[in-house]
């Protein structure tokens, strides 16, 4: 038979058999006079069998030890079975996550554990502050790490009404701009830090961003905010690196020397 008839009968393309040819996989058999090749049903069966590995997952690397050695069979279905178990946890993971993020409204984007955090923002939400905190989100789970960012989905875990205060807070911070008086400003920062000092102290231990990693932050905060809100921004994250018990003895050793 023809190249054309053995890849009709296989199931596979010409180009196929050309390729099986150049790695080894099948032998060359005799050409016509015609210079064709001609293909009998040996080479149909080598086909045959080639095709039932690869479609279960067998890589044409390893297929020529084990099409030539029977005995190499029971640890390649050994090996086939650990791959597929594994793919199949993989894609279950994947299933739940996804359904994670449906039920909560959650952007795909964002890691699942963080979907009750930043589901769909509301309608008094501007859009540029929707967008900060997406980014912001994406930024510091990315920098977090898993084990990081299941800690801070258990720390976000609030209680209702401390999500109402926190709410409050952030509008206060979305109408900021140049004409907003500096004690209000003030009173937004010390607002700030009294609700999230206790979540600071109970993060200790916990994976924390390093020196790039709140450079990053600053830079995405620089970019997307006001300078007004940038500058409250920065106010508060000097007041949580002073209330850091490692910042105390920083400066205790400093006041020594």
């Amino acid at each position: 038979m023809l190249s054309s008839e053995l890849a009709d009968l296989a199931g596979v393309t010409v180009r196929t058999l050309r390729h099986y040819h150049q790695i080894g996989l099948l032998a060359e058999p005799p050409r016509t006079s015609g210079d064709y090749r001609q293909y009998d049903v040996g080479h149909l069966v080598r086909v045959l069998r080639i095709a039932r590995l690869t479609a279960l997952g067998v890589p044409l690397s390893t297929l020529p030890e084990v099409l030539d050695d029977p005995s190499a069979a029971e640890e390649l279905l050994d090996q086939l079975d650990r791959q597929a178990a594994a793919e199949i946890e993989r894609l279950t993971a994947r299933r739940a996550s996804i359904g994670v993020l449906r039920r909560a409204g959650a952007p795909p984007d964002l890691p699942p554990e963080l979907s009750a955090w930043h589901a769909e923002p509301g309608p008094d939400v501007p859009e540029d502050m929707a967008r900060f905190e997406h980014e912001q989100l994406i930024l510091i789970a990315h920098l977090l790490g898993e084990e990081g960012v299941t800690g801070l989905a258990a720390l976000l875990d609030v209680p209702e009404s401390t999500r109402e205060a926190a709410a409050a807070l952030t509008s206060r911070f979305y109408a900021l701009d140049d004409d907003t008086p500096d004690d209000e400003i003030e009173a937004l920062i010390e607002g700030w830090v009294e609700q999230i000092r206790p979540l600071v102290t109970t993060m200790e231990g916990m994976s924390s961003l390093d020196p790039l990693g709140a450079a990053l932050l600053d830079q995405l905060g620089a970019r997307s905010l006001r300078p007004v809100q940038h500058r409250a921004v920065r106010a508060l994250q000097q007041h949580l690196e002073q209330d850091r018990p490692d910042a105390h003895d920083a400066r205790g050793r400093r006041d020594v020397r």
